[in-house]
């Protein structure tokens, strides 16, 4: 079936790269046909209408050509440029983290309108929260949800009981958390106190509304983004980048307050 020569949809810019000597190539997740490549021309000209609309991680209603490779952008209005997220290198990191999260579980022109719908709040989230732990861990799950891989917090994954409000363990190749008598089941499987299973359990089955009033201690924090990071990095087979950025960070932080 021959491509449409134009279409119209709502679009968050997840990456781009410069192209050619003013223009941009822009990797999108959009409404209506999933993630796609596009050429924003002229999009590195001071004087260019498209400029202001095409940031990362802007949203924004864009009309589209269908060139011979590539989708081109002819026109682009911004619906919502998360101006919170300017100007603030943790609020930004925690964006290009969500964005690239999303780009290693989606692949090109599979439309999931739930996906582009979670990354439109999530980018709300982390705009607006004074807890950016908790936002990124619920956008996680939420996000293993939409893609296939919800991790398995009520029942043990080797022997289907019922998972008691005890220390447990998590394991990334069976998807889910083992009770003590099935650790030896995967040997891998990494420890995860009660609490965070309650939490986690919360996150997984609460509205951000509910969960975002949440106020948990920066261990627990710590915990809980370990083990979603073991497992998404297990499902991923790769690190990310914004991880490591992030890590990063944190540290000068608390270098520079440990020096004041």
């Amino acid at each position: 079936m021959a491509r449409e020569r134009t279409f119209r949809s709502e679009a968050i810019v997840l990456k781009r790269v410069d192209f050619g000597e003013a223009d941009r190539l822009l990797t999108l997740y959009s409404r209506e046909k999933g993630k796609i490549k596009a050429i924003a021309k002229g999009a590195r000209k001071p004087q260019s209408r498209k400029t202001g609309h095409v940031e990362l991680f802007m949203r924004s209603n864009m009309f589209f050509a269908q060139g011979r490779d590539l989708a081109i952008i002819t026109q682009a209005e911004m619906v919502d440029g998360y101006a919170g997220l300017r100007g603030d290198l943790v609020r930004t990191t925690y964006a290009a983290y969500a964005a690239e999260l999303l780009d290693r579980f989606t692949v090109e022109e599979d439309r999931h309108v739930g996906i582009y719908n979670l990354l439109a709040d999530a980018l709300g989230w982390l705009t607006e929260s004074d807890d950016l732990m908790l936002a990124a861990r619920y956008y996680e799950l939420r996000l293993l949800s939409l893609t296939g891989f919800q991790p398995q917090l009520f029942q043990c994954v080797a022997c289907s009981e019922p998972i008691q409000e005890q220390d447990q363990f998590f394991s990334a190749e069976l998807g889910g958390l083992l009770c003590p008598d099935c650790q030896t089941m995967d040997r891998r499987a990494v420890a995860v106190t009660a609490v965070a299973v309650k939490v986690l359990r919360y996150l997984q089955s609460r509205k951000w509304e509910t969960v975002g009033v949440l106020q948990l201690k920066r261990p627990l924090q710590h915990e809980l983004e370990r083990i979603m990071h073991y497992y998404l990095t297990y499902i991923l087979e790769r690190d990310l980048k914004s991880v490591d950025f992030l890590r990063r960070l944190r540290e000068e932080a608390a270098l520079f307050s440990s020096e004041e």
